[in-house]
C-alpha cells in the first residue's frame, strides 16, 4: 500500500518535495533503530561498493571525478593513523552514532600498533593505506622510490591484519595530496583506487577545535556531498567530531560507508554523470564550440597576379626583362596606366639686368643698424677719424661745436619713410668716406 501511495505521489510534481523528505524521514528513522542505545544516533544511511579499476581517481580536490553520491551524502575518511590515544576515542565517537568510515593507515603506525588497525576492521569499518613513512616528497621522488613507500605500506598493514588480503582494501591516499604521473600510473596498474577529497577540515594545522568544526560544516554545504578529509591522530579532531556528526544531522545528512567491489560483492550500479559533482545536464552543451573540421582543397583557384610593368612605368621595359628572366610568366591583367599631364604653356616673364641692382661707385647711402635702438647718422672728420674710440663717445655734431640732435628730429626719416634723394647726395672722397659713421643716441 505504501508503494502505490509513492507512486501516486511522484505522478504530480507539487508534491514531489513532500515524498523526498518523507523518504528521507523513513530512512533516518530505521538508522535510529539500527543504533542501540542511541535512537537519535546519525547512523550510516548505505553502503556504496565500488569499483577502483573502473574509476582509478576521485576527489574533487584534485580530479574530475569523486564519488557517486545523491544531495546530502557525505563520505568521511581519517588518515595518519593508528595512534591509540587518539584513534581509540574516534572508533568510540563513531561507535555511538553508528556511522561507518574509511581510514588510511601509515605503515609504520601499523607495525607500532597492529591491535589498533584490527579494531578498526572488528568495528566494521573500512581500512586503506597511506604509505609506509608519509613521505612529503612523492611528488619529486623517483619512481621506485616511491613504489618502495607504497608498497611497504601495504605490505606493513597487511601483516597487522595476519596477511589476510580480504580485510585491506585496495584504496590509497597520496600523503599530502602531493600527487605524481608516475605515482598515480603505478597505483592503476596495481588496481589500487587514489583517494583525494572534496572538502578538508584543515585539523593537521595548529587551529581550534571550534576552528575545525567550522571549517567543515562550510565547506559541506558549499559542495552540498562529498568526501570529508580528517585526522584520527589530531586532539583537535577528538574534540570537534561530536558536534560535526550533530550538526550533520541536524542539517539533514547522511553517512555513507564505501567498500570495494569483490567476486561475491558486485559495484554498485550507476551512471557515469553520476560520478562528477556537477554532472552536464541535457540542456546544457557539453562541447561549446563545433569542432573544426580539416578542409582538403582538391583545387585551388588563384587571381592572376600583375606585372611588374603594370605598377611602375618609368622602368616598363626593364622590369619585364627581369621577370622573364627570374620569374616564370603569369597571367598579365590590364591594369589603368598612368598619364602624364600635359605642361601647358605659360607666358614668362624677362630676367632682370644686373646693371639694374648696380650702385654707382662714387655714391653711398648712410645705412641704419637694425637695432631696436633710435640710431641717427653722423659724420666723423679727419680728426676724429684718429681717434675713433673718443669719437663714438662724442655727440652728433660735437666736431663742429653743434649740440646734439633732438631725438624726433634723427628719427624723422626713418619714421615717416621718406625716400632718399640719390642724385642730391655730394660726391665724397675715399678719405672723407671714412669718416662716415652711425651713432646711438640714448633713448
Amino acid at each position: 500500500m505504501f508503494t502505490n501511495v509513492l507512486v501516486r505521489l511522484r505522478k504530480r510534481p507539487s508534491i514531489a518535495a513532500g515524498a523526498a523528505l518523507l523518504g528521507s524521514f523513513m530512512a533516518q528513522a530505521a538508522l535510529a533503530a539500527d543504533c542501540p542505545g542511541n535512537p537519535n544516533a546519525l547512523g550510516t544511511s548505505r553502503t556504496l561498493v565500488v569499483d577502483p579499476r573502473e574509476h582509478p581517481r576521485i576527489g574533487t580536490m584534485q580530479y574530475p571525478e569523486t564519488l557517486p553520491l545523491a544531495d546530502h551524502e557525505v563520505v568521511l575518511t581519517f588518515d595518519d593513523g593508528p595512534l591509540p590515544k587518539y584513534s581509540n576515542q574516534i572508533l568510540a565517537i563513531l561507535a555511538s552514532q553508528c556511522v561507518k568510515a574509511t581510514f588510511f593507515a601509515i605503515g609504520s603506525q601499523a607495525r607500532a600498533n597492529p591491535e589498533g588497525v584490527r579494531k578498526l576492521i572488528a568495528a566494521g569499518h573500512t581500512v586503506g593505506t597511506h604509505s609506509q613513512n608519509h613521505p612529503l616528497t612523492m611528488n619529486k621522488m623517483p619512481v621506485d622510490k616511491a613504489r618502495q613507500e607504497i608498497d611497504d605500506g601495504i605490505a606493513s598493514t597487511l601483516a597487522a591484519l595476519n596477511g589476510d588480503k580480504s580485510k585491506l582494501a585496495p584504496f590509497f591516499r597520496i600523503p599530502g595530496l602531493l600527487r605524481a604521473a608516475a605515482v598515480e600510473d603505478y597505483l592503476a596498474s596495481q588496481g589500487i583506487q587514489v583517494w583525494s577529497a572534496d572538502f578538508p577540515a584543515d585539523d593537521w594545522r595548529h587551529i581550534s577545535p571550534q576552528r575545525v568544526y567550522d571549517l567543515a560544516m562550510q565547506r559541506i554545504e558549499a559542495k552540498g556531498r562529498g568526501i570529508l578529509l580528517l585526522h584520527d591522530i589530531q586532539p583537535r579532531t577528538v574534540a570537534a567530531l561530536p558536534r560535526i556528526l550533530s550538526e550533520l544531522k541536524a542539517r539533514g545528512y547522511r553517512i555513507v560507508h564505501v567498500v570495494p567491489a569483490t567476486p561475491d560483492r558486485p559495484a554498485t550500479p550507476t551512471q557515469p554523470q553520476q560520478w562528477y559533482l556537477h554532472p552536464p545536464t541535457e540542456t546544457v552543451a557539453i562541447s561549446r564550440w563545433p569542432a573544426i573540421p580539416n578542409f582538403v582543397f582538391t583545387a585551388t583557384m588563384t587571381l592572376p597576379a600583375p606585372a611588374f610593368s603594370d605598377m611602375d612605368w618609368r622602368h616598363a621595359e626593364v622590369l619585364d626583362q627581369v621577370q622573364r628572366a627570374r620569374v616564370a610568366p603569369l597571367n598579365r591583367t590590364q591594369w589603368p596606366q598612368p598619364q602624364l599631364a600635359q605642361t601647358a604653356s605659360f607666358a614668362t616673364l624677362p630676367i632682370p639686368a644686373a646693371s639694374v641692382f648696380r650702385i654707382p661707385e662714387a655714391r653711398r647711402l648712410t645705412l641704419l643698424a637694425a637695432r631696436p635702438h633710435r640710431l641717427v647718422p653722423q659724420a666723423w672728420s679727419a680728426r676724429q677719424a684718429k681717434h675713433p674710440k673718443q669719437a663714438v663717445h662724442q655727440p652728433p655734431g660735437a666736431a663742429r661745436g653743434k649740440g646734439v640732435l633732438p631725438a624726433q628730429h634723427a628719427n624723422t626719416p626713418a619714421q615717416q619713410g621718406n625716400p632718399i634723394d640719390l642724385a642730391n647726395l655730394r660726391k665724397r672722397s675715399p678719405r672723407a668716406e671714412a669718416t662716415t659713421t652711425v651713432k646711438r643716441v640714448a633713448d
